[in-house]
């Protein structure tokens, strides 16, 4: 099954969806959220597995570094076949452009941020568990640390035996997402911000909403 475009209009039965990112006009917020819960659900369904996530942001982190897929695997802790299987959905889906000549397949920057800010909490929402020891995410890691007082009695934490904190554990877009982020400071800084962003108690999806858009909105493109 062919995936659908983020960056256009798309139709789902009988019913207009709106494309992600757009400005719709007579309906009201209860839809709207309705509308994108339904086109992050059918990205799910059709598409995108929560590691392709990962790999996407990798791929901004990474910037304009050269890289291969045996490279990218040991980065972030996967088989090269996950990766390159991450990679094709992720084409599918239209948030990572085929390289040409070439050349590596970058992020569609753009389209990523829409999903990001309105699809990957309906898609990939996060489980909640127990106390535990692991890596600090969403307020309580970097960049919003330092701009988010804390509301919770202890922080969300992606477990790994590591890790500096005790909190509750948080579940990772993947298992191998604490140590990726332990050994990549830009990659960590993405994903915390997009679990702000999946955290439907956080109190930080706006200040998350725009450390993403500093990090993958190029100049002038809003």
């Amino acid at each position: 099954m062919a995936g659908f475009p983020l960056g256009g209009p798309m139709r789902a039965g009988n019913a207009n969806i709106v494309h992600l990112g757009s400005t719709p006009g007579p309906p009201h917020r209860a839809q709207r959220t309705l509308q994108y819960s339904q086109i992050a659900n059918t990205i799910k369904r059709m598409i995108l597995k929560p590691q392709d996530v990962f790999i996407c942001l990798k791929l901004v982190a990474l910037g304009r570094q050269s890289w291969t897929y045996q490279q990218l695997a040991g980065a972030l802790h996967m088989s090269a076949s996950e990766v390159n299987g991450g990679v094709r959905r992720a084409i599918r889906a239209r948030l990572v452009v085929p390289g040409s000549g070439g050349a590596n397949p970058r992020p569609n920057l753009i389209a990523l941020h829409e999903f990001l800010i309105h699809g990957v909490k309906y898609a990939f929402p996060p489980d909640r568990g127990s106390l535990t020891r692991g890596l600090p995410t969403s307020y309580a890691a970097p960049p919003l640390d330092a701009e988010v007082q804390p509301f919770e009695d202890l922080p969300p934490v992606w477990p790994h035996p590591q890790g500096p904190l005790r909190g509750y554990a948080f579940s990772p877009l993947y298992r191998s997402v604490a140590q990726a982020a332990l050994d990549d400071p830009a990659l960590y800084a993405l994903l915390a911000l997009v679990d702000a962003i999946r955290d439907e108690r956080s109190r930080a999806t706006n200040q998350a909403a725009r450390e993403l858009a500093a990090r993958l909105v190029p100049a002038g493109s809003t």
